[in-house]
């Protein structure tokens, strides 16, 4: 059964840094299309950033990230991250990793609560 652990949330001050971290249980990460996406109660949940398979590795933010989030991976880890810096309280919410393989399947981790405040 594929799995998806975040972990790195936390409490943070505005214009600080945070790194979360996505570790997958899977034996073929490299096929996997792995994102980022968060949400606040009462809102849809919403795409942050996303990173594809293969050499070139093409990423994709949302715009109100751009500048100042970066995912990356790490294949022989089955690991991707977010690096946030100058965060605000506008990013705070549960951040969620996201695995798809081939276009077919999806899988969610449960989450990582990220606060920003003074």
């Amino acid at each position: 059964q594929v799995q998806l652990v975040e972990s790195g949330g936390g409490f943070v001050q505005p214009g600080g840094s945070l790194r979360l971290s996505c570790e997958a249980s899977v034996s073929d990460f490299s096929t996997y299309v792995m994102g980022w996406y968060r949400q606040t109660p009462g809102k849809e949940r919403e795409h942050v950033a996303t990173i594809t398979t293969g050499g070139t590795r093409n990423t994709n933010y949302e715009d109100s990230v751009k500048g100042r989030f970066t995912i990356s991976r790490d294949n022989a880890k089955n690991t991707v991250y977010l690096q946030m810096n100058s965060l605000k309280p506008e990013d705070t919410a549960r951040y969620y990793c996201n695995g798809k393989q081939w276009g077919v399947f999806e899988y969610w981790g449960q989450g990582t609560q990220v606060t920003v405040s003074s």
